[in-house]
């Protein structure tokens, strides 16, 4: 009886060990997986950024075209010509 206990607790203990082990591999490979995902979002903004920075230089050109022409709308007594 002893050597059946002996053995099934070995079994269990080895058993437990492989299931810890491939847990930790699963964890890891996961962890692996999240980083990858942060550094292609990392790259994304950066991307999205420089766009950003494209559009606002347009944005400023624009209003300052419009600008010049709400002077040129409210200018009733034709000097500005």
């Amino acid at each position: 009886m002893r050597g059946v206990a002996v053995v099934v607790g070995g079994l269990l203990l080895i058993g437990g060990a492989t299931i810890v082990v491939l847990a930790d591999q699963q964890r890891a490979a996961e962890v692996a997986q999240l980083h990858e995902r942060v550094e292609q979002t990392t790259e994304r903004l950066d991307e999205i950024g420089d766009d950003n920075l494209g559009l606002a230089a347009r944005l400023t050109a624009l209003r300052s075209q419009i600008a010049e022409q709400d002077a040129e709308l409210t200018d009733t007594t034709g000097f500005m010509q």
